[in-house]
């Protein structure tokens, strides 16, 4: 990968994050300090998709890494940000567990019936067996829209925390300086799952790190809508644990397509994906414990 494409990416982010910054700027005119903090902070949100897509594209160029095992490592990831929250509320006895099981059921349930629906419609409109039209001409395999799919569930992960940011966002002092290093790490898994997704179903690490950027916006806006609709945190662990329960049949037929590819490296690819988010979310947990960092926002980055 040519470092200049890169910068590309990181350029549109950026300048995409100024605009917004320059908007923020006049929002204290209407709105509160603490408003206007709450909307830095969650666009610090969005660096850590960014970078985590960034790290899996150049380890996947620079090791040559095969599509079973891109396709492991995406369902690694996803299995553990599906199960990290709901343990959480498990353990601190915050969600019963008949309760929590109906809420990853009923998310799982929504997420496999819409995702059925929108191949059978897709299917009914394809050219031939296995390529799907689409309106510039192009042809889209029924794996590479399933891995789309995928990355709605991500998305809809995202959408879900980031109202829990937003909520918790406009406590952070000091603009938010302060939570950079643990919402980037709380980001990086979500932005190496979708880039290994894509990249595992496409080959093409420009489409990697453009979807991983993409992921990257879903949270800072949600969050930001959660500031501008003053909600508060009630029920939000449960949209959160739906959330998570979408994540499990998404990721399940990509985990089993990687493993009919090549079961080693499917089963080898799983192993570093849970490994690694694993790492990334127990830094920031480590981060939150032993450092003043997470005491403004600590719904943010839990």
């Amino acid at each position: 990968m040519q470092p200049r494409h890169f910068g590309f990416m990181l350029i549109l982010h950026v300048l995409l994050i100024f605009h917004l910054l320059v908007f923020i700027n006049f929002i204290p005119v209407y709105c509160s300090s603490e408003d206007a903090s709450g909307f830095f902070v969650s666009l610090l949100f969005g660096l850590g998709p960014l970078l985590g897509g960034f790290i899996l594209v150049v380890f996947a160029l620079a090791f040559h890494l095969q599509h079973a095992l891109l396709m492991g490592a995406a369902s690694g990831i996803a299995f553990i940000l599906a199960a990290w929250r709901p343990l959480q509320l498990l353990v601190s006895s915050k969600m019963g567990f008949f309760s929590l099981i109906f809420l990853l059921a009923l998310g799982a349930a929504f997420v496999h019936v819409s995702s059925c629906s929108i191949l059978k419609l897709a299917g009914r409109k394809k050219a031939s067996v296995n390529n799907l039209p689409t309106a510039n001409g192009f042809s889209v395999s029924v794996h590479t829209l399933q891995s789309f799919l995928s990355c709605g569930a991500v998305a809809f992960h995202a959408l879900a925390e980031g109202l829990a940011l937003g909520v918790a966002a406009p406590k952070a002092y000091g603009l938010g300086r302060h939570m950079v290093l643990p919402v980037s790490l709380h980001g990086l898994p979500r932005g190496a799952a979708v880039a290994s997704c894509i990249f595992g179903a496409t080959d093409s690490w420009h489409s990697a790190l453009a979807a991983a950027t993409l992921i990257g916006f879903v949270g800072p806006i949600s969050a930001i809508g959660a500031i501008l609709a003053g909600i508060d945190y009630s029920g939000l662990d449960h949209v959160m644990v739906f959330a998570c329960g979408g994540l499990l049949p998404s990721f399940g037929n990509i985990i089993r397509r990687g493993v009919r590819l090549d079961a080693r490296k499917g089963g080898f690819g799983l192993a570093i994906g849970v490994g690694f988010a694993s790492l990334c979310l127990m830094c920031t947990k480590l981060v939150c414990l032993h450092t003043p960092y997470c005491n403004s926002a600590p719904e943010a980055v839990r």
